[in-house]
């Protein structure tokens, strides 16, 4: 038997102090398991030191049921994969943390997925998925995790290995004859089913999101005595799953999208009972509210309404006449073929968790009344009371999830930070918990219990069968050792409430504005919620690069807002702006704004780093680097006076100067360009004369090391209409003093660009920015750095990327017909966009394909620094890398942010071009050299 280490760190411990829900508790230990027989030590541990075991997978849970006072037995690190795919059988065997989409990977080649799929499906497990007995969009036509599940691999606290399923009484009466834990599992698990057959079969209704409490309808003889599914949704109270086998489904040949517009959520709820005899694959629905949180252009494609139902079906003639039987009933429709378009309106379901986080006044929400269901023929009786309800305690949410099986996700602006809006928070949750059993609902459709329902479980059943799941759990754990507090025995619902208030000696020392969150970053700690969509190893996004490369907890933007978090409640990280458990998360995150963008709740880590870096250094030594990239402008200025004589020094003393400056000993250092822009055209240092004045942006990186991308952007822009200038003393954003942390230099250094850049804006120029991370800057953080400076607000509002202002002219093009790959810079992504872009290129004749490869992994000072070369190029080979050696021989490679184009030339010899000087070459009269 393998041993196994039990971390009990307080870095790691705060980890896993919380998932996605609103509780909160300190774990004795935790245990990443390579193996099985390392699950099996785990629990042999735990029950030698009389620990309780609580299982975890993705940590996506928002009932509370994958965080507990025990120890935490994560799978999804190590453990997961399948073992076997049958494509005849249908079926798949696989380790509890194996990841849904890891799954579904495998099972396409054979026209087969994994029916459930919840919104999570990215990063949760099957394990977790098993626990709580999910369900997803699709569980209309493929039914809840518990219809998939075929056998188990099950491991008792008392070490005791079963394999459990389906069960003949034959079976059952052989195995409870049987010495040992089987034989009394079996005999009292035959006893309980025979004790109570009317009760089974009267109360345990077969509403198909009746998912609260334990499944003991399936220990029934008719259903089979299938122990596995009665132990589907037992949220780690019974048995720590082991394997799972599991059916798969055949995939439609075809989809179509039906996006039905109604006047309200409570009209697309009444709609819903004539929608199902249609035999919809999925009837998931949003409303107006969520889709107000949206960024601009999110919702295009949206047809008129305020909720919207999206029905997908297989025939589309079938989705027409849907269509055309709710005529009367709709505001509007339309209906997708198109994949891509249909993938695209899905992500707003999907990321509904995130968003619905922040209202749109906002006001933070929460969860707690996350996922109750109500048979489909009365959800819109329910919600309209259910609105009653809110308006009697002065709530508010957004309504979305799914309609087609009446089970509605809400999130709350309770107020969980006052005693009194505790007690208000209570009592909402018992009268909710009352109107769904009115309703013949269940308090969980899909995430099960957990903390945040076992305890109003009495609402919803019989005295008589609440002492029966107590009956079931002890047949399985008679220590009550398996995540105690959960289903059984429940703690209250809003006892260990994870929601608190940053202490003052935090907020009021902080050197940004936070104005997304009304000035405090306490409020910024409290944006994750633990949905963990940064855990996401496989398709599109930036977020999070450093996770992709380590795959570990500590590395993901959730778990280092975790760590942050717990920073501010000061029990496990007790030193506050010095920890160094936070200091050392932090290191490996790139600051290149991915969380930004595509974490649902805007988590802005690259600010928070920022922060913390000005703060753990403060009137402190800083690392080297800090010195060295810090004040690179410095440098960069400095080494203009003698560029020749800099460059022999760079070279012949390269190891020195990498060793004194912190930099990666396996990095090239930049070679200094004969002449700065700056110096070389003067003649730009003027008042322009023309009604289309632009202040051309003189970024250090291409002023002083490849300033012809500074000749081609003024080229091309004077050939537009543009009169061009530069500003007429030295400007700098700052950036790399903001990145290591250096915000007083910082906010210095901004206020001098700014009375520089005053006279041109009030005079009505705009500014081209050509390096992504510095527009970035002026049209982002500036906010946060100078908040309430007018002429700040003035320069967000002026400075445009070089392909918005070509995008903005009458320019024409010659047809280059090239071909095109484009890496996006990570702040461009996250705060600028790159359809102007894409438009610029389309526009001469450059059939680009756009990259989803996420960060290069350079970002700045990040790839340079000692110590992160192998998470930078694990970065790089992520996707870029490989995308780029697959291009066809001749294509060009186009990168916007020197970090990009450094970092392609440096790890792959090929030098990637700017936007500018591609479309230089063609204007009308352009002549190569």
């Amino acid at each position: 038997m393998d041993s196994v280490e039990i971390l009990a760190d307080a870095a790691t411990l705060a980890l896993y102090t919380t998932d996605a829900s609103n509780y909160r508790h300190v774990p004795k230990g935790v245990v990443l398991p390579r193996s099985v027989d390392e699950v099996i030590a785990a629990v042999g541990a735990c029950r030698e030191a009389g620990l309780p075991v609580i299982a975890r997978g993705g940590g996506t849970s928002v009932a509370g049921n994958s965080c507990g006072p025990g120890v935490v037995i994560d799978t999804s690190r190590h453990l997961g994969g399948v073992l076997g795919l049958d494509p005849e059988a249908r079926t798949a065997r696989v380790e509890p943390g194996t990841v849904l989409d890891h799954l579904q990977a495998l099972a396409a080649p054979h026209g087969l997925r994994f029916g459930p799929d919840p919104s999570t499906h990215s990063r949760c497990t099957i394990g977790g998925m098993i626990g709580n007995n999910a369900c997803g969009s699709h569980s209309v036509a493929y039914g809840r995790t518990v219809d998939v599940v075929r056998e188990l691999d099950v491991l008792l606290y008392d070490g005791t290995r079963l394999t459990v399923g389906p069960t003949s009484p034959s079976e059952v009466d052989a195995r409870a004859a049987r010495p040992g834990t089987e034989g009394r599992v079996f005999s009292e698990l035959r006893a309980l089913v025979r004790d109570n057959l009317a009760l089974l079969r009267t109360e345990l209704s077969s509403f198909s999101r009746r998912v609260s409490g334990y499944g003991l309808e399936h220990l029934l003889p008719e259903n089979g005595f299938d122990v596995a599914k009665a132990l589907v949704g037992s949220e780690g109270t019974c048995v720590t799953v082991l394997g799972a086998t599991v059916s798969l489904a055949e995939v439609p040949k075809r989809k179509v999208l039906a996006v039905l517009g109604f006047e309200s959520d409570i009209a697309a709820a009444d709609a819903v009972p004539s929608i199902l005899p249609w035999s919809p694959l999925t009837v998931e629905g949003v409303d107006a509210d969520l889709v107000a949180l949206l960024e601009p252009g999110r919702a295009d494609g949206l047809p008129p309404g305020g909720a919207w139902l999206f029905v997908e079906m297989e025939d589309p003639d079938q989705a027409r006449g849907l269509i055309d039987g709710l005529r009367g009933a709709l505001t509007g429709s339309v209906l997708l073929d198109d994949a891509a378009a249909q993938k695209r309106l899905w992500r707003i379901r999907e990321e509904g968790a995130g968003l619905a986080t922040r209202l749109a006044g906002g006001e933070e929400a929460w969860p707690g009344w996350e996922d109750a269901a109500v048979p489909p023929a009365r959800l819109g009786a329910y919600l309209r009371e259910f609105k009653q309800l809110m308006r009697e305690y002065g709530r508010k949410s957004v309504v979305y999830g799914h309609y087609g099986e009446g089970c509605l996700h809400l999130r709350l602006d309770f107020d969980l930070l006052s005693p009194q809006g505790i007690a208000g928070f209570r009592s909402f949750l018992e009268e909710a918990a009352d109107l769904v059993a009115a309703h013949g609902g269940s308090l969980s459709g899909e995430h099960g219990d957990g903390q945040a329902r076992s305890e109003l479980l009495s609402r919803m059943y019989s005295p008589e069968m609440i002492a029966l799941f107590a009956r079931f759990k002890g047949i399985f754990d008679p220590a009550g050792m398996m995540n105690p507090g959960i289903l059984v025995n429940p703690r209250p619902v809003d006892a260990d409430l994870r929601v608190r208030r940053a202490p003052l000696e935090l907020e009021d020392v902080t050197a940004l504005a936070y104005p997304e969150d009304q000035g405090s970053f306490g409020q910024a700690m409290r944006r994750c919620v633990g949905v963990g969509k940064c855990r996401n190893t496989t398709g599109a996004g930036v977020m999070c690069p450093s996770y992709r490369a380590t795959r570990e907890e500590k590395h993901s933007t959730r778990g280092r807002a975790h760590l942050l978090a717990e920073m501010v409640n000061g029990e496990l990280i007790t030193d506050g702006w010095r920890s160094e458990e936070v200091a050392e998360a932090l290191d490996l995150c790139l600051s290149c704004k991915g969380c930004l963008s595509d974490c649902p709740v805007d988590v802005d880590m690259a600010t928070y780093k920022a922060e913390f870096l000005h703060q753990h250094h403060k009137g402190r030594l800083r690392p080297a680097s800090h010195y060295s990239m810090g004040w690179l402008p410095v440098w960069l200025r400095a080494a203009s006076l003698a560029p020749k004589l800099a460059n022999t020094m760079s070279r012949r003393f390269s190891g020195l100067l990498k060793k004194l400056g912190g930099i990666a000993p396996e990095r090239d250092l930049p070679t200094f360009a004969p002449t700065p822009f700056t110096r070389r055209r003067t003649d730009l240092k003027r008042w322009a004369t023309g009604s289309r004045r632009v202040v051309l942006w003189p970024d250090s990186f291409n002023n002083y090391l490849t300033p012809d991308v500074l000749d081609a952007a003024a080229e091309v822009l004077t050939a537009a209409g543009y009169d061009v200038v530069l500003p007429d003393r030295g400007v700098c954003c700052g950036l790399t003093w903001v990145s290591t942390g250096q915000l007083d230099v910082a906010k210095n250094v901004l206020r001098r660009t700014l009375s520089v850049l005053e006279p041109y804006l009030r005079a009505g120029y705009q500014v081209a920015g050509l390096e992504p991370s510095c527009t970035a800057l002026f049209r982002g953080d500036l906010a946060a750095l100078l908040p309430g400076d007018p002429v700040a607000e003035l320069l967000a509002e002026r400075t445009r990327t070089f392909a918005e202002l070509v995008e903005d002219s009458p320019l024409e093009f010659r047809s280059l017909d090239v071909e095109a790959l484009s890496q996006v810079h990570c702040h461009q992504h996250a705060v600028l966009g790159f359809g102007a872009d894409e438009a610029a290129m389309r526009a001469a004749g450059v059939h680009n394909s756009t990259m989803d490869s996420g960060c290069c992994g350079l970002a700045g000072n990040f790839g340079f620094e000692r110590g992160h070369y192998d998470v930078s190029v694990a970065c790089a080979e992520d996707r870029m890398l490989p995308a780029i050696r697959a291009a066809a021989e001749g294509t060009e490679v186009v990168a916007d942010g020197f970090s990009c184009r450094t970092q392609i030339e440096q790890l792959d010899g090929r030098r990637a071009l700017h936007l500018a000087e591609l479309l230089r070459r063609a204007l009308p009269d352009w002549r190569d050299g």
